[in-house]
């Protein structure tokens, strides 16, 4: 699992609106049982969020909102299908995460 890899949301209940979360979490933790990650929700889902805290990201040619203050362990064995990588997008999204910890 690399840091930024984009899975399918593995919450049925959450996918329609969220169909799917990012890793944020360093590979230098590779061992551990969970990984850190952001929701990925729909532009219609999070149309008033601040673009600072929610950066848009394109997977798949569908653009969706990073929801930092939304960001959640998930057990590692539950992200099963990894569907893009959002590398490209490191820079805004650490700036979220950031803004979630520091107010920066």
């Amino acid at each position: 699992m690399a840091q930024f890899d984009v899975y399918v949301n593995p919450s049925e209940s959450a996918s329609n609106g969220i169909p799917y979360v990012v890793v944020m979490q360093s590979d230098l933790l590779e061992s551990l049982a969970t990984r850190m990650t952001i929701p990925l929700a729909s532009i219609e889902f999070a149309s008033k969020a601040p673009e600072k805290l929610c950066p848009t990201v394109l997977v798949n040619g569908q653009h969706l909102r990073a929801l930092a203050h939304y960001a959640a362990p998930l057990p590692s064995k539950s992200l099963k299908k990894v569907v893009s990588n959002l590398s490209r997008s490191a820079d805004s999204l650490i700036g979220a995460m950031d803004a979630v910890f520091a107010g920066v």
